[in-house]
């Protein structure tokens, strides 16, 4: 009994000493780990909205998009047997992009033949007995909708067997790859998505007070950060028939993609001639964040960075007019925004 007690506080002592170590080395990692402070203000550089004056030459900043996007999907179902792409591909319309496997429809189509060929046989004899009266109408008149009904049949299996093949609709570049070999597929199965960038579309939004300087069919003059020795033509296609709600109106201006050098969702730059100059409110355009779509600059107020969207107009590359958002009083930050989130202690250098 004395050598059992003695064992069981031997036992006790030593989960006593690894506990103390375990805790005291948990202590140690816990000393050496670097734990970054989220309210350490993040040193910044300002500048305030000012007037500045745009010449003739105006300027609306957009984004590139893509001439055609399409993501193809399955219309039959079964096994995929062949894959004919990969990512970054150009194919052609109507390039075979993957088959799947159809042995069962071709011994279901043979089958349908056999029978037909057999009831056209029948069809030709019940004529002949018909003619002779030999046999009942009614006999021909069955064999022949016994035909239709196969001509059906064999329609139907042949469109199975189409759609056993994926083709590519339109000219494009493979962009996402969705399927592999061996795949078990149905209809509706997403195989591949395609792009077409052989023409851009220079999406711009356009203050309401200005879209009265774009017409249709108008030329207009690109640029490009890509390209920034070289300006492209383009030629408005579409304005939009309604302003969003910051009082924008979207127009697109399609420019050819000479050898693909252009990418969607780059940026772009549409000039224009307008015959006058006007002075208006801007900020630089390196104090802006996101993209031209939603343009967002920080604001310092009371110490923090409040993320801001704002109504841009027009822009001469350099500087951006703020026509709504902003005001001349506000600290717009336009150095140090890469360390930045919606509300975080700043300070101004």
């Amino acid at each position: 009994m004395r050598r059992v007690v003695i064992v069981s506080l031997v036992v006790v002592v030593l989960i006593v000493l690894t506990i103390i170590k375990l805790l005291n080395n948990k202590q140690a990692a816990a000393a050496k780990l670097y734990i970054h402070d989220v309210t350490a203000a993040v040193l910044v550089e300002t500048t305030k909205p000012d007037y500045h004056q745009f010449d003739s030459q105006f300027s609306y900043l957009g984004t590139f998009e893509a001439n055609k996007q399409a993501t193809v999907s399955s219309e039959g179902q079964g096994k995929v047997v062949s894959v004919n792409f990969e990512e970054g591909d150009v194919i052609k319309k109507g390039a075979v992009l993957a088959k799947l496997d159809d042995e069962m429809l071709k011994l279901q189509l043979q089958t349908i033949e056999v029978n037909l060929e057999g009831q056209r046989k029948d069809e030709a004899r019940y004529k002949i007995l018909s003619e002779q009266n030999a046999a009942p109408d009614i006999q021909l008149e069955k064999v022949q909708l016994a035909i239709r009904g196969l001509e059906i049949q064999k329609a139907q299996i042949l469109k199975q067997l189409k759609s056993c093949t994926v083709v590519s609709p339109f000219n494009g570049v493979v962009t996402k790859k969705m399927i592999d070999l061996g795949s078990v597929i149905g209809p509706g199965t997403q195989v591949v998505e395609i792009m077409d960038i052989s023409i851009l579309k220079l999406a711009v939004n356009i203050p309401e007070r200005d879209i009265n300087k774009f017409k249709v069919g108008q030329k207009v003059i690109v640029n490009t950060d890509v390209m920034p020795d070289q300006t492209i033509s383009g030629i408005i296609k579409t304005i939009a028939p309604q302003a969003d709600r910051t009082h924008n109106v979207k127009v697109q201006v399609e420019v050819k993609n000479i050898n693909n050098e252009l990418k969607a969702g780059m940026f772009g730059t549409a000039i224009m001639e307008n015959g006058l100059s006007v002075k208006a409110l801007a900020i630089p355009r390196k104090t802006l964040v996101g993209s031209t779509k939603n343009p967002q600059v920080y604001v310092v107020k009371n110490g923090k960075s409040i993320l801001t969207s704002f109504n841009a107009g027009t822009s001469d590359g350099d500087f951006i007019e703020v026509v709504s958002g902003i005001d001349q009083s506000d600290k717009v930050v336009i150095k140090g925004q890469v360390n930045l989130k919606n509300n975080s202690n700043v300070k101004i250098k």
